[in-house]
């Protein structure tokens, strides 16, 4: 299997060592590139441009309470962008309103996720995104 990329974006350190262990702990070849707030998440993704596709993530895992730029507006930048509309972004935020799920799928993100308490949440979440977007579906081609 090929190397995965996937792009983390979010602020806080404590849910980053807990999504970045669980990754870890998936036993793929996985490659995790961070992204603290929206204004970087926007710079990484636009820069992936310039390096090609094949630097382009296969995932974007995107929090919704960012600095700079909320998750929302880079969700529209990438679901905007002829060269990145196609990338699979999976919400993986605290809230639960309604509204932001509503416009989170109005935005066109691919699946809505609220974070669990612990690190066997994560684990268990982790675990079920492996299983359908690296198991199950065929993700769109880098060429």
């Amino acid at each position: 299997m090929e190397r995965l990329n996937i792009l983390l974006v979010e602020d806080n350190e404590g849910d980053i060592f807990l999504i970045s262990e669980a990754l870890e702990e998936l036993d793929l070849p996985i490659q995790i590139s961070l992204a603290k707030d929206g204004k970087e998440a926007v710079e990484f993704l636009d820069s992936c441009h310039g390096m090609g596709y094949k630097q382009t993530p296969d995932l974007v895992l995107l929090d919704i309470n960012l600095p700079f730029k909320n998750g929302q507006e880079v969700l529209k930048f990438i679901k905007n962008s002829d060269d990145l509309k196609r990338l699979p972004v999976i919400m993986l935020t605290t809230s639960s309103n309604q509204r932001d799920i509503n416009e989170s799928y109005s935005n066109h993100a691919n699946s809505y996720i609220v974070k669990p308490f612990g690190s066997g949440g994560y684990q268990e979440i982790l675990n079920r995104i492996r299983i359908f977007w690296f198991s199950l579906v065929e993700l769109p081609s880098k060429i």
